[in-house]
């Protein structure tokens, strides 16, 4: 348990897991969504790519999930360390896309397919970083508030 004070009060955040997924991140993001209209009824579906990261990011987390869904408020640390390129060095931000908001949709939404939690609308609090790495993955941390 990490004791943090704030607003005059102690707050115990235990850490729920944490791992990393040695991978190249997946670009195709949760917004990439198609829509066509059937009988005059919007039909949503996802494209080849959006399925392929869903399969890809299930394969990678399904190794850690854990024996019971968390429970209460969470916070999801979450880095994407994308394969250096260009002139960009190990640990530098990457300021470009896919945006961070992008990308943790996906994640969060296999991680409660797989049951990491009961509900994606627990996670009331999240930090999401985009690094350039020499080693690239996801780093995962679930803490509990």
């Amino acid at each position: 348990m990490i004791p943090i004070r704030g607003n005059g009060r102690e707050l115990i955040m235990m850490i729920k897991f944490k791992f990393f997924m040695a991978m190249e991140p997946p670009t195709c993001t949760h917004q990439e969504k198609q829509v066509h209209v059937v009988n005059g009824k919007p039909v949503f579906y996802e494209p080849a790519e959006l399925k392929a990261a869903r399969t890809k990011l299930r394969a990678h987390m399904s190794r850690y999930t854990p024996e019971k869904p968390a429970q209460g408020a969470l916070r999801l640390t979450t880095w994407w360390c994308f394969p250096v390129q260009g002139s960009h060095q190990d640990g530098e931000y990457k300021t470009s896309k896919p945006d961070t908001d992008n990308l943790v949709k996906l994640l969060k939404d296999v991680m409660t397919d797989l049951g990491f939690w009961r509900d994606d609308a627990q996670v009331a609090s999240e930090v999401i970083c985009k690094y350039w790495a020499e080693r690239p993955g996801i780093y995962v941390k679930v803490e509990s508030l």
